[in-house]
């Protein structure tokens, strides 16, 4: 079992609570995602003070408020641009949806986003996605741009562009900088610059060279029309694993405030093992907060009985974690589709469907485990706390796990199937 876990049973069984804060700091900064983590550094403070005085209740209450701040939290991000720029297919890559599905942000070759239009998330209905027109349009002047469109209810701005950014761009990434928010420069269809550039000059092409050149004329492009230094994330709505949306998540993620950090890397698609090992640290984190709660209430009698992860709780659990990692039934229906295959014959090689298989146990010790887990449950104190996080820590992780291990193995199925009809 995790080691500040145990010393946390052990310290707070003898009142150690000075070893308790003294560890509590290290162990989580080791934790976090590389990304940052759930716990904003105020919270982190006042937790450790907590411990310090003793205050156990008072620090649990904190990690609870945490995770449901996280849990809870309503984001709202706007993508602005031109007609053609790729703005709603953008939309609808985050989102994970196809231009074809219901609910699909509009699509098209001509102007197609006249006014504000919100798109949820499928799966994370407080998420929302903004489609907003570009600046210069009728209704949406330069000048009034931000007050038209309700710029306070943003967490962040996306303004894209599909070749050169505008003036307005320019003149509305400084409005909104004014205003403290933050926005991304992102250049879209480079795909469709490198097919082009390849098609036209098969001897002379190179890759890395073009796109070092779509870069820098991005950012002349800018730096002329008034933005010091700004940054540029070159992308493609259809293979969100090339170029720079990797380093995109990255930023946004580092740069949201920590209760909202987790709801966002949840939502982006697994479209690369490193985004799947992403959402893996946050629910790590999640998982282990969660055992620390749950060490301190199991010392009181009677709780683990009425906080219990008994089973409907744990199908419960596995089936959240499938949702995020998009191994949902309806996910699973379209995976199976793509590869050409029955769910039947993905079964055979993913774990996560089958929830029985996961959660069985029989022998003989597991019974008595149960007997004893049932018995410590009504007085609680430290044998309770050790009970239940043997078994809500552990499998917490073992469904994690083996959700994240089978999000890896159909993508590089997904991904191989992909490269397979390319070459045909």
């Amino acid at each position: 079992m995790d080691q500040y876990i145990l010393a946390f049973l052990k310290n707070s069984s003898i009142k150690n609570f000075q070893h308790l804060a003294n560890d509590f700091m290290p162990h989580y900064s080791t934790l976090i995602s590389k990304v940052g983590g759930i716990l904003s550094p105020e919270t982190l403070s006042n937790i450790q003070k907590d411990l310090q005085e003793g205050k156990l209740n008072d620090a649990v209450d904190k990690i609870q408020e945490s995770l449901a701040a996280a849990e809870n939290c309503i984001l709202e991000v706007a993508v602005i641009g031109e007609s053609g720029t790729g703005k709603s297919s953008f939309i609808n890559a985050l989102r994970g949806v196809s231009s074809e599905e219901e609910g699909a942000a509009n699509t098209g070759v001509v102007e197609t986003t006249m006014e504000k239009t919100p798109y949820q998330h499928p799966k994370y209905p407080k998420v929302t996605f903004w489609d907003l027109p570009g600046t210069g349009t009728p209704n949406f002047l330069p000048d009034t741009y931000l007050e038209t469109v309700g710029f306070t209810s943003y967490d962040f701005f996306i303004i894209i562009s599909s070749s050169r950014f505008s003036f307005n761009d320019a003149l509305l990434a400084q409005k909104i900088k004014e205003e403290g928010k933050k926005f991304y420069f992102v250049r879209t269809k480079v795909d469709n610059d490198l097919y082009n550039e390849e098609v036209t000059k098969p001897k002379s092409f190179k890759r890395e060279r073009v796109l070092q050149q779509i870069r820098d004329n991005c950012l002349a492009n800018l730096s002329n029309i008034g933005v010091p230094e700004p940054c540029i994330f070159l992308v493609s709505n259809f293979n969100l694993d090339n170029f720079d949306f990797p380093i995109l998540q990255e930023t946004l993620l580092k740069d949201l405030p920590a209760h909202k950090r987790h709801i966002f890397a949840l939502l982006l698609p697994t479209f690369s093992d490193a985004s799947i090992e992403i959402k893996r640290d946050f629910l790590k984190e999640k998982i282990w907060l969660d055992a620390v709660k749950s060490a301190s209430l199991a010392f009181v009698p009677f709780m683990p009985i009425i906080y219990g992860f008994d089973l409907p709780e744990q199908e419960k659990c596995l089936k959240v974690y499938r949702k995020h990692f998009g191994l949902d039934d309806m996910s699973i229906e379209e995976i199976a589709e793509k590869l050409g295959t029955s769910i039947q014959g993905i079964k055979t090689y993913i774990k996560s469907l089958d929830f029985w298989q996961l959660v069985k146990d029989d022998s003989i010790a597991a019974k008595a485990r149960s007997c004893a887990e049932c018995c410590c449950s009504v007085n609680g104190g430290a044998i309770s706390a050790v009970f239940q996080l043997l078994k809500v820590y552990f499998l917490h992780l073992k469904f994690l796990d083996t959700v994240a291990n089978d999000a890896k193995i159909l993508l590089h199925k997904t991904l191989k199937r992909a490269g397979d009809v390319a070459q045909r």
